[in-house]
């Protein structure tokens, strides 16, 4: 078996810094647990502030200093996204609280083409999470996760080899010998055993495989022996795996309250790179999902009259599902930059309860209708998002031999995009059109000589016609009229008509009723 494990340092403070926004990530940040300083980012380190410090005294030194707390349940749904983007890997992950992951990766060389396609594979997925990553392998899992812990340059994790794959017994030995070096602190039951550690001059693992089992067994417990077999393999390590839910649902607290859409973009952007990392380790799609605004209303009240907590909901369907985070976020942003807040938001919940389940559809190496159609879907909802469903319209045909009565406009629906067909990049047959696309919203009456409709000071030639159309008499709105097909001299081609019967001396015959091309 080939264990990677994945050591993330600054899971905590990274986790926290997604939900700033670029901007305000960049700016000195610090996270504090008990009144002192926990974890703090590159900015904030160079004007001095540093961990075990205490909250006035780096408030004191960095005045503008972005101060968040700790937040273990935080920290938890971050890993959480990171093992469900490995699951599209390997079935086998396991987390490893309260900043590690094991990944067991024998069986998906193969299928990925190598250990190098294998990684490069998984970074990219792991790349939209924003999480600094160490890596190390090992013949046993506890062995991979402190060797991922160290990362030092003395014994850098360095790419998947194909040599140390080949030789298991090379890999067992330089395991061996890089785990002797590690601090044993990290095996330590509790802060108590790492004082007892340090007293006794008990520095390393290998100064704990020197001393002998029974003595270490009576201080400190059989525990830590048995973690000590397990990194050196001399004895099973059953781990479980986990498996991503049916549903997912994500939450995220703001780190203050937003009064517009711009602040809570950074929020859902989290959100849905988790989302994203969820479908990919079900191997789905996502199709439609819930953004839940939780705001703070002091206009709504409960049955006792107490303001509390009021819950928005926000449906997002696409006509298609996807995995471009891209496009999910372009349609977020559009609907969000629209919908009003009745008050600040203090948290954000992202649900979805039905991913579509089965591949992605193949990539294209040159455009086909298939993409086309998609990119005109994706437009359709991006412009759904900003101006609302009830904005955007489609042409559809309406039984009715009336002209201005033949095409009705509708809104588009779910099933109504599903049918949008693709856009076709070759040539039309040339046909011959007896009735224009574009009709005047009113007919435009036209003066009439010796019995010729007359245009823009200049007769008209009738080229074609009649085509008689006599309609509407269960309505009360009958028609009969007489069409047909004329042009000015050099001019554009016009749809006319002429009224039939007669109309009486000095009221208008003939109507200019639309234009070809």
């Amino acid at each position: 078996m080939l264990w990677v494990g994945f050591h993330l340092p600054a899971l905590s403070l990274e986790a926290f810094s997604a939900l700033l926004g670029p901007e305000k990530a960049a700016q000195p940040v610090a996270l504090q647990a008990q009144h002192r300083i926990a974890a703090v980012n590159a900015a904030a380190a160079e004007r001095g502030v540093a961990p075990g410090m205490k909250r006035a005294t780096a408030l004191a030194l960095v005045p503008e200093l972005v101060l968040g707390m700790a937040d273990p349940l935080r920290d938890a749904e971050a890993l959480q996204a990171v093992a469900h983007a490995l699951l599209a890997f390997t079935p086998t992950v396991v987390p490893a609280p309260p900043d590690g992951l094991l990944v067991e990766v024998q069986a998906s060389l193969r299928c990925f083409g190598g250990p190098a396609r294998l990684w490069q594979r998984m970074s990219d997925a792991l790349a939209p999470l924003g999480h600094r990553l160490q890596r190390a392998q090992a013949p046993t899992a506890l062995g991979a996760l402190l060797l991922a812990r160290a990362g030092d340059e003395s014994h850098p994790p360095g790419p998947l080899t194909r040599s140390a794959l080949c030789s298991s017994d090379a890999a067992w030995a330089t395991l061996h010998e890089r785990l002797l070096g590690l601090p044993a602190a990290w095996l330590a039951p509790d802060e108590a055993a790492c004082a007892q550690f340090e007293a006794m001059g008990l520095r390393t693992l290998g100064d704990l495989r020197r001393q002998p089992r029974g003595g270490l067994a009576r201080r400190f417990g059989p525990e830590l022996l048995l973690m000590l077999d397990r990194a050196w393999g001399t004895v099973p390590d059953p781990l479980e795996a986990i498996e991503p839910p049916l549903r997912f649902h994500s939450q995220a607290e703001l780190w203050a309250r937003a009064d517009n859409a711009d602040a809570l973009l950074a929020g859902a952007q989290v959100l849905l790179a988790r989302l994203l990392a969820w479908a990919q380790a079900r191997h789905a799609r996502v199709q439609s999902f819930q953004l839940l605004l939780h705001h703070e209303s002091r206009l709504r009240a409960n049955s006792q009259g107490e303001a509390g907590v009021h819950v928005s909901r926000i449906e997002i369907t696409l006509a298609e599902p996807t995995g471009d985070a891209r496009h999910l976020h372009a349609v977020l942003r559009e609907r969000l930059a629209r919908e009003p807040l009745a008050a600040p938001v203090l948290s954000l919940g992202l649900a979805c309860d039905s991913p579509v389940l089965g591949p992605p559809p193949n990539g294209e190496l040159f455009p086909s209708q298939a993409g086309q159609r998609e990119g005109l879907l994706r437009l359709v909802e991006r412009l759904q998002a900003r101006l609302g469903t009830e904005a955007v319209h489609r042409l559809a045909v309406h039984a009715d031999h009336r002209p201005e009565r033949a095409t009705v406009h509708q809104g588009f629906t779910v099933n109504d995009k599903a049918r949008v067909p693709a856009p076709s990049s070759a040539p039309m047959p040339a046909a011959r059109l007896t009735r224009p696309a574009w009709l005047l919203p009113q007919p435009q009456a036209l003066p009439e000589r010796q019995g010729r409709p007359w245009f823009a000071g200049q007769p008209l030639h009738l080229l074609a016609g009649p085509e008689r159309i006599e309609t509407g008499w269960w309505d009360g709105d009958l028609v009969c009229r007489d069409y047909f097909i004329a042009q000015q001299a050099e001019g554009p081609l016009l749809w006319v008509y002429r009224i039939r019967p007669a109309p009486p001396e000095g009221e208008p015959g003939w109507f200019l009723h639309g234009r070809f091309g």
